[in-house]
């Protein structure tokens, strides 16, 4: 192996950069010219736009401009196209009951008629400064007409072994149930949303500023919505603080500075705030989950029926969690199930893909379903898990997934030793010495792969001895500019040091998939290695012309061309300050997915007396196919365990008649690191049977299991009041009150 290549745990190579404060992110680019931009957003959850009434506002001082959707519809500017129904080929159909086509509704960039959540834009003001900007926007007058709340159906679907799951349940000797709201809660990256944009009248063309998880997707829907051709537009981005999931779509605001630089003539910038962003950033999660687990007499799970409804907001932004969560219901285990996926509307933001979509939602469920039905009728919760894994792969679940590879009992006996599952006891009676409970949770899961299909890779060998890596998966922080070049170095023979990943000009970039649904590692793999080869055999070529020899005779090892049987030889880099630079590239069309999976436990302490839930020991296992970075792959599991806990334990975006009530950090609790003690992971590696090199991403294991695997912990540690479940997040006021209201043992 390469020194540098696959497997290598190297620091990232771009930790140093950005701890000395050189990043670039959305919101620091500038432009000499540029003006500055503010929403108007409306305060009502659900209301007719009876009139806008900008004239005075127009007039201020510094003001430049005043959009409004008047503006939008005279100018005949399309929605955001969002295509939720738009599905990777390993994802069921969720086709409507009744035949019906889905319902999509697609957001202006200004509201035109209606506003349909609070939040949403109704005037986009562009003024010299900020201040005359928001001066501007509360002069604007606008008349509102109340409307009821909205609640209609998008999609209604049912899926499964129907036949299979009634007998089952027909069967059955226990049935346990669960009803439970899976809370909505929202990114909260780092860095707000920001975007700038100029327009150069001489080649009509626009340039904007704007970070997220795929520049060429931006790039091919702000044409759209402006109506030009995409090569009148190209989007740059560098550094993006954070994404999550919920940063991979376009936001109005994209468009707006593009539209309004050209109308102005100077550049235009927005920057969002961070209250801003509650009310108008892409939430996540909130499912309400109706579920039944049917078990034998021994223990066998017979059947699973499940309804989940997935609140999509405003507007149907994506199906993605619905369609994921759906169909890994049943997770590593084998049995029958029926499910019915339902999607509704409701007059808040809109829901999108938040790491590892739909997958933690229903990981969940079935968790808590086990050890539900483990304490309720007497079982073993680690014995009636281990009777119920699926011990083959590839296997078809219930939905007609099916799984790559993968050893799922083999990983769950690994779990055990790892977490110390014997020494439960033990730290248990030290907790209680103290006057906590301690409480022990355990959860699987397993989690889709697939997304944007399409992805490309340009790799050059340059004279100045460096590779650059053109890639159209940017970055948000799961250390690319390391692992890329890691692959490079594996099938190169160069240094990791030496290559260098360009992923920020759509002008560089022809077809780009972004980051998200674990397809990085998977599709850079594919289309860096696939282009390595292509440089192989150029540079044979040019050896051979090099050391005016044959190409059967020469060899290629560690970034070297040897003649057979000599000390003759040329590397990459000197037949390329020899030659000129090589260039080959790597085209990808993936059209499976990849199934990782893994195992958690969790112990906590709960003080009773005042509910108040610590997270003492974490361990996980977690399947990759093959490790790249195995350094980075931790740190990506830590970072999901957090987030999974952020959920669990404090994180609830709440809504009342449609009104946000939690619109800042003074209203929406987050983790700290203090938070947390230090989590023991570890890597599995099976590779995958469906990808050519083996790989799996891992960038969403954390998260998976988290939810059930803490909650699991949190009830168990107050088994002895009597409580059977707490919904999520379990915060100290709810854990308190779940023990005052549980009938005490006896």
């Amino acid at each position: 192996m390469v020194k540098g290549g696959i497997g290598a745990a190297l620091p990232r190579f771009e930790d140093a950069r950005l701890l000395q404060g050189q990043g670039q992110y959305s919101d620091d680019f500038v432009h000499e010219d540029q003006a500055r931009a503010f929403v108007l957003r409306s305060p009502h959850p659900h209301a007719r736009i009876v009139a806008i009434d900008a004239a005075v506002a127009r007039k201020m001082p510094g003001v430049l401009l005043v959009l409004t959707g008047a503006d939008v519809a005279a100018e005949g500017l399309k929605p955001i196209p969002h295509i939720p129904q738009a599905q990777s080929p390993p994802d069921i159909r969720l086709d409507n009951l009744d035949g019906s086509p889905h319902l999509v509704e697609q957001p202006s960039i200004l509201a035109i008629d209606t506003v349909r959540h609070v939040g949403e834009g109704v005037a986009f003001v562009v003024a010299e400064t900020v201040a005359q900007a928001k001066d501007a926007a509360e002069a604007i007058e606008v008349a509102y007409e109340s409307l009821p709340p909205i609640g209609d159906i998008c999609v209604d679907a049912r899926v499964g072994n129907t036949a299979a799951t009634r007998a089952g349940f027909a069967e059955a000797e226990y049935v346990v149930r669960l009803e439970t709201d899976i809370q909505r809660v929202t990114g909260v990256p780092m860095e707000p949303r920001a975007a700038l944009a100029h327009y150069d009248p001489a080649t009509d063309r626009y340039t904007v500023h704007a970070g997220g998880g795929a520049i060429v997707r931006t790039k091919k829907e702000i044409a759209i919505i402006l109506g030009i051709p995409p090569e009148k537009v190209r989007v740059i981005a560098k550094d993006v603080g954070g994404n999550f999931g919920t940063r991979n779509f376009s936001y109005p605001e994209f468009a707006l500075v593009a539209w309004a630089a050209k109308k102005t003539g100077c550049a235009v910038k927005w920057t969002c705030e961070r209250q801003e962003a509650f009310a108008s950033d892409y939430a996540a999660r909130d499912f309400r989950i109706e579920s039944e687990l049917a078990l034998s007499a021994d223990g066998k799970f017979v059947g699973l029926h499940a309804t989940s409804t997935s609140n999509l907001g405003a507007y149907t932004a994506s199906f993605v969690p619905l369609t994921k969560g759906t169909q890994l219901m049943t997770s590593v285990y084998d049995m029958p199930a029926v499910a019915r996926a339902r999607g509704v509307l409701s007059n808040t933001v809109s829901t999108a893909p938040y790491r590892s979509a739909g997958r933690p939602e229903t990981m969940f469920v079935i968790e808590r379903l086990i050890d539900m039905a483990a304490r309720a009728h007497g079982f073993d919760r680690v014995e009636l898990r281990r009777r119920n894994l699926i011990r083959k792969t590839p296997h078809r679940n219930a939905f007609g997934v099916v799984y790559d590879s993968g050893d799922y009992a083999g990983t769950f006996e690994q779990i055990l030793k790892l977490a110390d599952w014997q020494g439960y006891d033990a730290r248990r009676q030290d907790s209680l010495a103290r006057g906590l409970r301690r409480g022990l949770g355990l959860g699987g899961y397993i989690e889709s792969q697939s997304g944007a299909p399409l992805e490309r890779a340009e790799v050059t060998v340059r004279p100045d001895k460096s590779v650059e890596i053109v890639i159209g998966t940017l970055s948000a922080g799961q250390g690319h500019a390391t692992s890329f070049a890691q692959l490079a170095a594996e099938w190169l023979g160069v240094p990791a040091q030496s290559v260098r990943i360009e992923t920020s000009d759509t002008d560089l970039l022809t077809i780009g998939g972004g980051s998200h649904s674990g397809r990085s590692i998977r599709q850079a793999g594919t289309t860096i290695h696939k282009a390595s080869q292509g440089i192989i055999a150029k540079g044979l070529k040019l050896a051979a012309l090099h050391l005016e020899a044959s190409e059967a005779d020469i060899v290629f090892s560690d970034g070297r061309f040897t003649v057979t049987g000599t000390d003759r030889g040329a590397s990459l880099f000197e037949l390329a300050a020899a030659h000129g630079p090589i260039v080959d590239e790597g085209n990808s069309d993936s059209r499976v997915g990849s199934y990782p999976y893994g195992w958690h436990v969790c112990e906590v302490e709960v003080d009773v007396d005042t509910g108040t839930v610590r997270l003492d020991r974490y361990t996980t296992i977690d399947d990759v196919g093959r490790a790249v970075n195995p350094l980075i792959l931790h740190g990506q599991t830590h970072g999901g365990i957090v987030q999974g806990a952020g959920q669990a334990l404090m994180e609830n975006m709440v809504y009342e008649d449609g009104q946000l009530l939690a619109g800042s950090f003074m209203d929406y609790a987050m983790p700290h690191a203090h938070d947390f003690p230090m989590f023991v992971t570890a890597l599995s590696e099976v590779p995958s049977t469906n990808h050519p090199l083996g790989f799996r991403g891992g960038g969403e294991g954390g998260i998976t299991p988290a939810l059930g695997v803490i909650m699991n912990a949190v009830v168990d540690a107050l088994a002895e009041f009597g409580v059977t479940h707490i919904d999520m997040p379990a915060s100290p006021h709810r854990v308190w009150q779940a023990i005052q209201a549980a009938q005490p043992p006896g």
